[in-house]
């Protein structure tokens, strides 16, 4: 399953992690203003934004896991399995496949708010890629400097919501997630008080009490409650090292190691790589689960108005730094 998280320092960063059983063909990619990008219902756009982020190529078009845009408006793709439902092509309407949302809402939009506006007249088509690919159920969480929202389509509609936390997983829907951490109001970073009684003496034993009873397993609403308390209660320089690095450690919380959660005899569910964006100067770090070593891409270090993609396999050899 997956993880997306938004943190504000003196930039804005979002990224996510992949958790899945099998290891997906994706490359970092960047999609340079020139690039065609061709819809299945819409007109081809000659010339856009760039965008750079994680996609797998598939007859040399950009299926995109999450990318942010030249201008700073980031977005990506969770799943969703059980509750996503797509609709049919409609008229009156802007008509996208879910695998072409994510260059669509990019390549048009450059904040948020002009992205809620495009999709509430947008429908989400259940087109297959092909045969070979059909639609992926997902939900998306879209971010910029200012805000963050959540994208969801269900058996009653398009919906979009505000994202007040920054972070957004898997099922049940996003407003049952918010909901959700009502039940943990009572955690806090600092150190652990006694509400239990007034007639009884209580010492703290160890530091980090008072966050007893943050889930520690790998649900998609355990994990939405640990990213969620991690992220809120951040603190973190406002350097560029710094603000990755925190990031990263963020993601720590919510990574899944090969073996902790086993979905068929022999496959286990692993956090198949992690990748932190920073929206304001589009660059793309990422750590695979082979190789944690942090490798980032900048795409202003790249032509941006060339017509043809630019990719990068991911690293995925671990590199240990021997100091002896």
């Amino acid at each position: 399953m997956c993880t997306a998280v938004r943190i504000k320092t003196r930039n804005t960063y979002f990224g996510r992690t992949l958790d899945w059983d099998f290891p997906y063909p994706c490359e970092v990619t960047l999609t340079p203003r020139e690039f065609p990008l061709d819809f299945r219902f819409e007109s081809r756009c000659e010339r856009h934004s760039a965008i750079l982020g994680m996609a797998y190529v598939k007859e040399g078009y950009p299926l995109y896991f999450d990318a942010v845009s030249e201008q700073g408006l980031a977005m990506a793709g969770l799943n969703f399995v059980g509750n996503a439902v797509y609709e049919k092509p409609s008229e009156n309407f802007c008509n996208v496949a879910q695998f072409e949302l994510i260059p669509f809402v990019l390549s048009r939009c450059a904040t948020v708010k002009e992205a809620t506006a495009l999709l509430e007249k947008t429908k989400v088509t259940d087109t297959p890629f092909s045969k070979d690919l059909p639609p992926a159920g997902l939900h998306w969480m879209l971010a910029d400097k200012d805000e963050s929202a959540v994208l969801e389509v269900v058996h009653s509609g398009v919906k979009i919501y505000p994202n007040p936390v920054g972070v957004l997983t898997n099922n049940p829907d996003f407003p049952t997630q918010l909901h959700n951490l009502n039940s943990f109001m009572n955690l806090s970073p600092r150190a652990a008080r006694n509400n239990f009684s007034e007639k009884l003496s209580f010492r703290e034993y160890s530091r980090g009490m008072g966050a007893i009873g943050l889930p520690g397993d790998f649900s998609s609403q355990s994990r939405f409650v640990r990213g969620a308390f991690a992220a809120l209660n951040s603190v973190c320089g406002d350097t560029e090292e710094e603000s990755v690095g925190q990031f990263f450690h963020i993601m720590d919380t919510v990574g899944q190691p090969m073996g902790s959660c086993q979905v068929a005899e022999g496959a286990y569910e692993r956090t198949l790589y992690t990748c932190c964006m920073n929206a304001d100067k589009g660059i793309y770090y990422y750590t695979t689960y082979e190789n944690r070593r942090i490798n980032a891409i900048d795409m202003h270090r790249e032509n941006l108005d060339s017509a043809s993609l630019v990719r990068y396999p991911p690293i995925v050899d671990e590199d240990i730094n021997m100091i002896n």
